[in-house]
């Protein structure tokens, strides 16, 4: 048979013209984290230069994910496809203005974290990968922010998954393992979950493409048990977010690793599972969030009543910082609960604000820990009268994490709280208010004990000044929110179009699919 001298025509499955220069910046934050996960790993003999490596690569990440958010702030929606085949056949990297938040403010936590880490993981933990761990754990969670199909983002789940089980034993004290083995089984089934729900949704849709799932699920919602579905994901997001009844293991599980490690967990891990709820209920199925609004609103206000009641009952300071994490979940899955433009909107404002201000806090801690001899609110005291700075600095973090002005924590409390009165959720806005007012006290509690009092007897505080890589992130996170308590305007304007981009999801469909393109 002779061959056939006309080409065949590949413009129907393939992108045949070049990448944009700046649609790179899309895949660049994952790329660069793996790369230098590598070769970190390359040099692990010599634990001398991962933090150097590691500081320097994360800062590169913040000014990518920067450079990002600039880009979809200007042109919409970004896409970009692997192996060069359109969506649905190829795998989508889709990056929207709710993306990009997350994942710049992802990477700000994760370089404080790698400068505190300098002072806080000795030579054993740099030797058994602690800046290998955080690159890859990075990466998943880039990936997970701005990966644009549903199963990719359960593979950046398992990304991030594996890396948080290292730096989770690492240093393998009998504690550690116990909360691993708690933390683990937890996610584990939640991954399971997640995953069976990712089988279900293929089995109705055939596809696993974000766009092209939102774009399909209209048609589908009076034939298909999309309502099932999205409880099914619901409910192995909410186990990773530490939602109400399935919290327990985060209490647990975060106490015990280096205070460090706590802090990244408490900053990133749990908002990956918040925005995967956020992308999925609002985005994806938003008539089945609809109808499970009332099931998501009680799981919202026993999840904030949950945690600020823990709280209260804590003289652990790591324990206590585990239930206020509990509390500003209950808090985003209000505003999901609500749904509307102003809701989403102060769920991810208040997502983003507590990846900053709990990081910030689980810190602070640290180093109080550091200066009292413990982390005991029975053994500490003292802290004003020998590092007022330091106890200036917590103080300001913890009227944040209570929702009062001029902090960062006041305005998505503000968002929430009216979103739930304009839709006639009074009792909702009343747990709002009423897990702010206990947040309150919870933290003025620790600081009166910790700081205000005098040390008990027999304890005394170390009177040497704090490392500045101890004191600079510390510095630099209270810093951002007292910024954006005070200047809001930018970073309100940037929610509100992420918020109106998912509840109008046309933009992120026309990235995905041009108007023309096949389907």
């Amino acid at each position: 048979m002779a061959a056939s001298s006309s080409p065949a025509d590949l413009s129907a499955a393939l992108v045949l013209q070049p990448v944009a220069a700046l649609d790179w910046l899309v895949i660049l934050p994952v790329a660069w984290c793996i790369g230098i996960g590598a070769v970190l790993m390359m040099v692990r003999h010599r634990g001398w230069l991962h933090p150097l490596i590691a500081v320097a690569a994360l800062a590169v990440l913040v000014g990518l994910d920067a450079a990002l958010l600039w880009h979809v702030a200007g042109n919409g929606p970004v896409t970009m496809v692997m192996g060069r085949w359109l969506p649905p056949f190829g795998i989508a990297f889709t990056v929207d203005l709710t993306g990009a938040l997350f994942a710049l403010t992802a990477a700000v936590v994760a370089l404080a974290g790698a400068v505190a880490a300098i002072d806080d993981i000795n030579a054993s933990g740099r030797r058994y990968g602690f800046y290998p761990f955080l690159m890859l754990l990075m990466a998943g969670v880039s990936g997970a922010f701005l990966t644009g199909d549903i199963f990719n983002l359960y593979v950046w789940f398992e990304v991030l998954l594996i890396s948080s089980f290292g730096l989770l034993v690492l240093g393998s004290e009998r504690e550690q393992i116990d909360g691993a083995v708690k933390y683990g089984f937890l996610n584990l089934v939640a991954t399971t979950l997640f995953l069976i729900a990712t089988g279900y949704l293929y089995g109705i849709f055939g596809t696993l493409n974000m766009a092209d799932i939102a774009r399909k699920a209209p048609g589908l919602r009076d034939t298909a048990p999309l309502v099932t579905l999205t409880g099914l994901y619901i409910l192995a997001f909410a186990m990773k977010a530490a939602a109400f009844p399935v919290n327990f293991w985060l209490p647990a599980s975060y106490h015990t690793p280096r205070i460090v490690v706590s802090a990244l967990f408490a900053g990133l891990l749990t908002k990956v599972g918040i925005y995967a709820l956020i992308r999925v209920c609002v985005m994806l199925f938003p008539f089945a969030r609809e109808q499970l609004s009332l099931v998501i609103a009680i799981v919202a206000a026993l999840t904030m009543l949950t945690g600020a009641l823990g709280s209260l009952a804590q003289t652990d300071t790591r324990r206590l910082l585990g239930y206020l994490v509990i509390s500003g979940i209950g808090a985003m899955l209000a505003g999901i609960a609500i749904g509307g433009a102003d809701a989403i909107g102060g769920a991810i404002f208040y997502a983003l604000h507590s990846m900053l201000v709990m990081t910030a806090l689980y810190l602070a801690v640290g180093l109080a820990a550091r200066l009292g001899g413990g982390f005991s609110l029975s053994t500490l005291g003292g802290l004003y009268r020998g590092h007022a700075l330091f106890a200036a600095l917590s103080l300001m973090l913890f009227f944040s994490v209570s929702g009062l002005p001029p902090f960062s924590g006041f305005w998505p409390k503000v968002m929430l709280v009216k979103a739930a009165l304009d839709s006639g959720a009074g009792w909702l806005a009343g747990a709002l208010l009423l897990t702010g007012f206990l947040t309150m006290i919870a933290t003025g509690r620790v600081f009166l004990l910790a700081y205000w009092r005098p040390a008990p007897e027999g304890q005394a505080v170390q009177q040497a000044a704090l490392p500045v890589t101890a004191l600079l992130p510390l510095l630099v996170m209270t810093a951002l929110s007292v910024l954006i308590g005070l200047f809001p305007e930018t970073l309100l304007a940037l929610i509100k179009t992420a918020a109106l981009t998912l509840d109008a999801p046309s933009a992120y469909l026309n990235s995905v699919f041009p108007a023309g393109s096949a389907p």
